[in-house]
């Protein structure tokens, strides 16, 4: 049984938010300035699969008083073709496990970006490999979010979302299957690092019920300890149902914007709601 909450020592945090190190689109400093205007007390960087813009958000933290925490988020394959993400909070990103596996894992995303571009040139957008790689600042890193972007500015279509329910969702022309890291590989070097294991935005996943049940048990069953229960990515019944899962696992609770950029992302740094009263939070841990 959870012991009786505690007031959080944290009014406003964010705990999953991107840079021009991953797919978003302001630098890690930038990203720091945005979210100590926003009124946030706590952040955490947290680009996919790549730890470079710490060290110039930490300082940039550190400049403006601002709590920081060391974060990641891991792409990872789950069951039959689901990518499914983890965030590593509170991380030691010296530390020489979880370097060589975000290494890993980050060596097969310019193969499925070419891949990608193949698919897409049979539905008449051509040149989309190319025009993904003028939106990366690191071409290791190109991902899903460059080519809509490119999409978008091509004039193929309004906005990204647009883009990812037309093209790059699973199941559509432009959606390539990839082989990520595995969610033991994933757990093993946060914890490896000293870090805490958050569940990412799980209403976002195409899983039935039943499934992401299973995500739930497999994913606590390894070690994990947080679900992200407020997120970008949810509404508000969403908000609810993954509280109750959060509820009847166990798991601490985070709060987490997921902003990718200003005029791209649903919500953006610390303009969250706060969450449930009887929800343990998941800053408790550091």
């Amino acid at each position: 049984m959870l012991a009786p909450l505690t007031k959080p020592r944290v009014a406003n945090a964010d705990l999953h938010c991107h840079s021009t190190i991953s797919d978003g689109l302001l630098a890690p400093a930038e990203v720091v300035r945005r979210a100590h205007a926003n009124g946030v007390d706590l952040l955490a960087l947290t680009d996919h699969d790549e730890i470079g813009g710490l060290a110039e958000a930490r300082a940039a933290a550190a400049e403006l008083g601002l709590r920081f925490i060391d974060g990641v988020e891991i792409s990872i394959s789950w069951g039959d073709d689901s990518t499914v993400h983890i965030v590593g909070l509170a991380i030691d990103p010296d530390n020489a496990e979880l370097v060589t596996g975000l290494a890993q894992v980050r060596s097969g995303r310019d193969e499925r970006a070419v891949r990608m571009a193949a698919e897409l040139d049979k539905v008449g957008i051509h040149g989309a490999y190319e025009g993904a790689l003028r939106f990366v600042g690191n071409p290791a890193l190109v991902s899903r979010s460059h080519f809509a972007r490119h999409i978008v500015a091509a004039g193929h279509a309004a906005d990204v979302k647009t883009v990812f329910d037309h093209w790059l969702a699973k199941g559509k022309p432009g959606y390539v299957i990839h082989s990520w890291a595995s969610l033991s590989q994933a757990l093993a070097w946060i914890h490896g690092a000293g870090g805490v294991a958050v569940l990412a935005h799980p209403s976002r996943y195409r899983l039935g019920n039943q499934e992401l049940r299973k995500l739930l048990v497999e994913f606590r069953d390894l070690g994990g300890e947080g679900i992200e229960v407020l997120s970008g990515s949810h509404g508000d019944d969403e908000v609810r149902e993954i509280a109750r899962y959060a509820r009847e696992f166990g798991f601490l609770a985070s709060r987490a914007s997921d902003f990718h950029g200003p005029g791209e992302s649903r919500i953006d740094l610390g303009k969250l709601p706060q969450l449930p009263d009887d929800l343990r939070p998941i800053w408790e841990k550091f």
